[in-house]
Order: structure tokens, then C-alpha cells, then sequence
């Protein structure tokens, strides 16, 4: 029969596992909470204390200042902490900058991009063309605004 320690050791993150790892057992879901919020789970997810977490980043992000970023008292730190909290924990900068509102949402930018990819997909536009263009893609808007 199975020790009980062997059985939790197996669906338990430890300190054996690497960061990355352990941050992709996260679930899907986590991708619409708040920086804090997930800040917490990825925290939780590592098995450290907010100590342990000061530690870890050399005492670059205080236990205290993790706690407040953890209850969402603050909202956006700085791209400094965020760039060494995803080191520690082993996750994508970018996606802690947008949760930060550093960043547009993958949405956002998709939108915006998606359009002007559109529009130009035809290479080597020249200056004049691209203009020619956009002045279409104006008369078009004011004729369906009508």
C-alpha cells in the first residue's frame, strides 16, 4: 500500500520541480484574474511563503509589497518587480505587463492588428499607395455611416 506522503508528493508541486512546470498546472481559467489574484495562485502554485518569495529575489520584492500586490491594494507595480516576480515564478513578462495594464490585451492587439494586416497584406506598398489606400478605406466608412 502506498504511503500518504508518496501519494500527496506526487500531486503537490515541490521544490524539485522547475518553475515553469509547476506554473502551467495553473488552469486555463487564470488567464482573466486580476495581477493580484494570480500573483497569489503562482505563489501558492511554487509552495512559497511570502518570505520565501522575498528571499528567492534577493530581497527585491519584500514580503509586504508581495502581500499588497496579492490583495490587490496595488494594481500596477512596476515593470522592474513584475519582470522579477515572472523570473521567479517562472512565466511569460508580457502576460504579467497586460494583467498590469502595461500591455494591451492579446484581444485588444489582435483587433488592431488584424485590420491593418488586412489592409496591407499586399507587399511592397509604396508611401503613396498605402496613402491612396487609406483615403479609400475613409470614403468606404463615411458611405456605410450614411
Amino acid at each position: 500500500m502506498a504511503n500518504k506522503d508518496d501519494d500527496r508528493s506526487s500531486k503537490t508541486p515541490d521544490a524539485q520541480t522547475p518553475k515553469s512546470d509547476r506554473s502551467k498546472d495553473l488552469p486555463e481559467i487564470t488567464r482573466d484574474l486580476p495581477l493580484g489574484t494570480y500573483l497569489m495562485l503562482l505563489r501558492k502554485a511554487h509552495g512559497l511563503s511570502l518570505r520565501q518569495v522575498e528571499e528567492a529575489t534577493d530581497k527585491e520584492v519584500s514580503n509586504a509589497y508581495l502581500s499588497q500586490l496579492e490583495n490587490n491594494k496595488i494594481s500596477k507595480p512596476s515593470p522592474n518587480i513584475l519582470h522579477v516576480l515572472a523570473n521567479q515564478y517562472g512565466v511569460d513578462y508580457e502576460d504579467l505587463l497586460m494583467r498590469a495594464g502595461y500591455l494591451p490585451t492579446k484581444a485588444e492587439s489582435a483587433g488592431r492588428r488584424q485590420g491593418r494586416v488586412a489592409a496591407f497584406a499586399i507587399q511592397n506598398l509604396t508611401p503613396d499607395e498605402e496613402k491612396a489606400l487609406l483615403a479609400y478605406l475613409e470614403f468606404i466608412r463615411q458611405q456605410n455611416r450614411k
